[in-house]
C-alpha cells in the first residue's frame, strides 16, 4: 500500500491563486489612486488610444456591416411600400382626373343640349343612348326611353348638331331610332342660303348624306348648310341637317349628285333629346269648297254631290210624266211587278215641292193599259 502523500500539493495550489488574486487587488486599488491623483495614466490612456482605436474599428466592422445591411433592407422595403404606395395614389389621383375630364366633357355636351332646348323654345326630353348599330345596311340607335317615358313613333330625335333621325320602335322601356344615314331614309331639306328645296338620303355612313338629281340651274354650292324643309310633315322646319362638302354631275350630265357631312354626332353621342310635340301633319283631300270666299250677302254653295242630285231631281221632273207612258209599256210587257215597284219610285223628289206630288199619282192608274198586254200575252 502506497504512502500517504496528503493534501499539501492541492493546498498549495490554493494559496497560490489566493495570493495573486490579492495581487491584482492590490494593484487595481494602487492605479485607481495614482489616475485620480495624478492624472498620468489618463495621458497613458490617451496615446493608447491610437492603437487602440483601429482594433476597435475593425472588432466593431461585422457588427457595423451587419446593422447597416438589416437597416437598407428595413429601408429598402420600406420604400418599395412607399413606391408602391405612391404609384397606386398616382393611379388613382390620374383616373380621377380622367373622370373630372369626362364630367366637365359631359357638362359641356349638356349644357350645349340645354342650349339647343332652350333655343325656341322646344318641348323636349332627355334621353340616354344604350346602342347603336352602325352596320352599312342599317343604321339604328337603341334609347334607354319607351312608353313609359311618352315616346311615341314619328318623334324626331335631335342632339346639339342637329338631326340626329326619328323614332320608329317603341318598346315599354326603350326605343329604336332611325338615323338619317340609314340607307333606307330621306328627309326634305332646304338650303339655309337660298331656300332651295332638296331630298338628303342616307347612304350607310354615319360621316356622310347623299344629294341626288340637283338641277344643274339650282343655287347650290360646296359649303351650304341643309335645314329641314317641312314637307311632309315628319320632321319641324329649321333644323340643322348637315353642310354640303362635294358636288359633281351625275352620269346623265343633266343633274348634279352632291355630298353632306350630318351635323348632329351621330357616332359620338351618349345622349340625345326627342321633340315632345309633333309637327302637324298636312291634311291630305280636303275639299276644294272650304277655301273658296263666301261673298256678303251670298248663300254658301251647295256640295257638289248635292248639285249632282238637285240637277237630276229637276230633270227628271219634267220627264217622268212624258216619259212614263212611253216606258210603261216596255217594262209592263217584260215584268209587270218592276212597273208597280218602279212607280211608287216617282213620287219621292216629288216632296220638294208641293204642287207636284198631286200631278203625279194621277199617271199610276195609266199602267192599267197592262190588262191588254197581259190579254195580248
Amino acid at each position: 500500500m502506497p504512502p500517504y502523500a496528503g493534501p499539501s500539493a492541492n493546498r498549495s495550489g490554493e494559496i497560490a491563486e489566493t495570493l495573486r488574486l490579492l495581487a491584482y487587488l492590490t494593484l487595481a486599488v494602487v492605479l485607481i489612486v495614482l489616475d485620480h491623483r495624478g492624472g498620468w495614466l489618463a495621458r497613458a490612456r490617451q496615446q493608447m488610444q491610437v492603437f487602440v482605436q483601429p482594433v476597435r474599428a475593425v472588432a466593431g466592422l461585422p457588427g457595423q456591416v451587419i446593422a447597416t445591411v438589416s437597416n437598407d433592407a428595413g429601408t429598402l422595403g420600406q420604400l418599395t411600400a412607399e413606391n408602391r404606395r405612391l404609384r397606386n395614389e398616382l393611379l388613382v389621383t390620374r383616373a380621377r382626373m380622367a373622370r373630372l375630364a369626362t364630367v366637365n366633357a359631359d357638362n359641356a355636351r349638356l349644357r350645349g343640349l340645354l342650349g339647343a332646348s332652350e333655343q325656341g323654345s322646344l318641348d323636349v326630353q332627355l334621353a340616354p343612348v344604350l346602342d347603336i348599330d352602325l352596320d352599312p345596311t342599317r343604321q339604328r340607335l337603341v334609347l334607354r326611353a319607351g312608353v313609359g317615358d311618352g315616346v311615341r313613333v314619328g318623334q324626331t330625335v335631335i342632339d346639339a348638331g342637329g338631326v340626329v333621325g326619328q323614332i320608329i320602335e317603341v318598346a315599354q322601356l326603350q326605343s329604336t331610332v332611325l338615323l338619317l344615314t340609314d340607307p333606307d331614309h330621306a328627309i326634305p331639306v332646304a338650303i339655309a342660303r337660298t331656300g332651295v328645296r332638296l331630298v338628303a338620303y342616307g347612304t350607310g355612313r354615319a360621316d356622310r348624306l347623299a344629294l341626288a338629281s340637283v338641277p344643274l340651274s339650282s343655287d347650290v354650292k360646296v359649303g351650304d348648310v341643309l335645314v329641314t324643309s317641312g314637307l311632309g310633315g315628319r320632321f319641324a322646319a329649321g333644323f340643322p341637317v348637315g353642310t354640303i362638302t362635294a358636288l359633281r354631275p351625275d352620269d346623265s350630265r343633266a343633274f348634279l349628285v352632291g355630298d353632306v357631312k350630318p351635323a348632329a354626332q351621330l357616332d359620338r353621342g351618349r345622349d340625345v333629346l326627342l321633340l315632345r310635340t309633333l309637327p302637324p301633319r298636312p291634311i291630305i283631300g280636303a275639299p276644294a269648297q272650304t277655301a273658296a270666299p263666301i261673298a256678303p250677302g251670298a248663300t254658301a254653295p251647295a256640295p257638289a254631290g248635292a248639285a249632282t242630285n238637285a240637277t237630276a231631281n229637276t230633270t227628271m221632273k219634267p220627264t217622268s210624266s212624258a216619259a212614263k207612258p212611253a216606258t210603261a209599256t216596255p217594262i209592263n210587257t217584260t215584268k209587270p211587278a218592276a212597273t208597280q215597284a218602279q212607280a211608287p219610285a216617282a213620287p219621292a223628289p216629288v216632296p220638294t215641292t208641293p204642287p207636284e206630288p198631286k200631278p203625279e199619282p194621277k199617271p199610276e192608274p195609266k199602267p192599267e193599259p197592262a190588262a191588254p198586254t197581259q190579254e195580248h200575252r
